[in-house]
């Protein structure tokens, strides 16, 4: 089946620049792919036999072809910055959890545990859920060690 929404018409200097791209070998497998993609496209090759000349989903060649058509060039070969996660802990809570992580284990241990010290910040109300990983990486980067 052809593309008939989303067609491919490369211009010279667009064709030129993937050329170089494909090529050249310097940018990311991902950004080559695409632009392997971009030049089947334009030469009237279809979803499917791309997808099985390069060993990927017809879903990847149609996003693909799509956000070449929708923005351009450069939008269609690189990859969206991603929006930085929501920090769980601000700096209150992560000095709450640093003073906790310092101060003397529950009844009965000998010291806190990643999973003991998530499970206080939720009993505490410092924070809905957490993770013990979350935990860990904070402390890590503060360079503290609960079991010492």
């Amino acid at each position: 089946m052809k593309n008939q929404k989303h067609e491919v018409h490369l211009s010279p200097q667009e064709r030129k620049k993937l050329l170089a791209v494909v090529s050249k070998g310097r940018n990311k497998a991902v950004v080559i792919r695409r632009a392997h993609i971009l030049l089947k496209t334009d030469e009237g090759k279809t979803d499917a036999e791309i997808s099985q000349q390069f060993y990927i989903s017809e879903q990847t060649v149609r996003r693909t072809r799509i956000r070449y058509c929708e923005d351009d060039l450069q939008d269609a070969l690189e990859d969206k910055p991603h929006p930085q996660p929501e920090l769980k802990l601000d700096e209150e809570r992560e000095a709450y959890l640093i003073a906790l992580a310092c101060s003397t284990p529950p009844a009965g241990r000998k010291r806190w545990t990643l999973e003991l010290l998530a499970k206080q910040l939720v009993d505490d109300g410092i924070v809905a859920h957490i993770v013990p990983e979350t935990v860990r990486l904070t402390l890590k980067k503060t360079v503290s060690n609960p079991g010492k």
